[in-house]
């Protein structure tokens, strides 16, 4: 798996003109599933990004995490985070998992977050989404699974 993480003072995700997930401050993840992904990876990236210190303490130090600030998650699915460019102009999807082998495992590492005490937002899986962010920082890092 391949999350995008930003860290957002806000954001919102709308499908057809209805909002579907909204967060205060937290972390807008994009996620993306590959072909050899497992319930493993959800569950490593998971508690990788509920405890990844990006968030400032007292001295202007990013020494805190998500469960320390008490941040929220909007989660939203990205196949074409796996979209490979390096030949031709149109990236190629290959490497993306089918939808429902990318659902399950998206479901399952939105679970993940919620057990850990996360409020966890979504857009509609497969869905045209319009995602609306106020970049806090701006800290954004890409993370796979091993």
């Amino acid at each position: 798996m391949r999350v995008v993480v930003q860290r957002s003072k806000e954001a919102q995700v709308t499908v057809e003109g209805k909002v579907t997930g909204a967060i205060k401050s937290g972390f807008v993840v994009l996620v993306g599933v590959t072909h050899e992904d497992e319930q493993k990876d959800a569950a490593f990236l998971a508690e990788k990004i509920a405890n990844l210190r990006v968030f400032e303490d007292e001295n202007g130090k990013m020494n805190l995490s998500l469960l320390d600030v008490g941040g929220e998650i909007l989660s939203v699915s990205q196949f074409t985070l796996y979209g490979d460019c390096r030949k031709g102009r149109r990236p190629n999807f290959m490497e993306a998992a089918r939808p429902e082998q990318a659902n399950i495992l998206y479901e399952a590492f939105n679970s993940q977050l919620r057990t850990k005490g996360i409020k966890v937002e979504t857009g509609v899986f497969g869905a045209m989404m319009d995602v609306q962010l106020t970049n806090d920082g701006p800290v954004t890092l890409i993370i796979d699974s091993p």
